[in-house]
């Protein structure tokens, strides 16, 4: 194991406190890491089978992991602890074949002042034969700055021939603006799972965008968002899947609506071979009466009552 950067040994309090939110980092991990903070890499960490590498032709980095790594995670936080910082980043992820590793990624943005300050990561990630990742993606804004907090992630994604990928994403709070655009293309027996949780309140803004292309026999895909639009908050969720051999594809969009929050579920299904199985699922809707009565029974006022029912429909 070698070090490759390490300008910040000790973090102030924000870096700290984000880190553990967005990555569940308390402090430096072990293993191979990447830490990104204010456009600039903090500290880096490579492995024998894991390598990190600085792109030259723009910023970002490279992540190679080597055919047949097993059981290593891979941290690639990107903190913003300053207004006015406009961080834009590209990582590129090749996973060599029959690897299984675990990517913990995450952004949070925290601003005290009145600029805007907003982190840009755009992922890609090319999976060889037989190989899996688990990829784990939190997002936070954080400051009592008037300035909005914008974190636009893109993901690009090609399974190669029997690999799996898992992505969990989940926007806890404090974003203004969001825009996740994520697209996937998928060799014979590939799988693509996909989990979305946001939460949005205020007057912020949440777009997704996921596209799947279902290109080898018996590949399949499993995406699922459920979110909850506060106060006057609005979201749009767009899926498209295109079934192009013989395949199945399921993409789902369950929400809760409160106050004078506004969703929107736009799906879009093709199937351009005759053994595509394809299924979309969309509800919107409030919080049910008779669960909140039910638990305000149990002597939980109705903000708790709300509360409860929230965080169980999240998980």
């Amino acid at each position: 194991m070698f070090v490759l950067y390490r300008r910040y040994p000790i973090m102030n309090d924000v870096t700290k406190e984000l880190l553990r939110t967005v990555s569940e980092l308390d402090g430096l991990p072990k293993g191979a890491y990447n830490i990104r903070e204010n456009g600039h890499c903090a500290s880096r960490n490579c492995t024998e089978k894991i390598n990190i590498v600085s792109k030259t032709d723009k910023p970002g980095i490279d992540i190679i992991v080597k055919p047949g790594t097993k059981y290593e995670t891979v941290y690639i936080p990107a903190i913003v602890t300053e207004s006015d910082v406009d961080d834009l980043v590209y990582n590129d992820f090749y996973i060599g074949e029959d690897a299984d590793i675990t990517i913990v990624a995450g952004c949070g943005v925290h601003t005290d002042g009145t600029g805007n300050s907003q982190h840009n990561g755009i992922h890609r990630f090319f999976l060889r034969k037989n190989s899996r990742v688990l990829y784990l993606e939190k997002h936070i804004g954080t400051g009592e700055g008037t300035g909005e907090r914008i974190i636009n992630p893109e993901t690009y994604m090609e399974l190669g021939e029997n690999s799996y990928m898992e992505m969990d994403t989940l926007q806890i709070k404090g974003v203004d603006s969001s825009k996740r655009v994520t697209e996937g293309t998928l060799a014979a027996n590939a799988k693509l799972i996909i989990r979305e949780k946001i939460m949005t309140h205020g007057n912020q803004t949440a777009e997704t965008i996921f596209k799947v292309d279902l290109n080898g026999n018996k590949s399949g895909a499993d995406v699922i968002s459920r979110s909850v639009a506060r106060d006057s908050s609005k979201q749009i969720f767009r899926s498209t899947i295109n079934g192009n051999a013989d395949c199945s594809g399921h993409t789902e969009c369950d929400a809760i609506i409160m106050d004078n929050g506004v969703v929107s579920a736009i799906p879009e299904l093709t199937a351009n071979h005759v053994d595509a199985a394809l299924i979309h699922e969309a509800a919107i809707g409030k919080i049910a009466g008779e669960q909140l009565t039910k638990l305000m029974t149990l002597g939980l006022s109705e903000a708790e009552g709300e509360a409860k029912i929230i965080e169980g429909f999240l998980k």
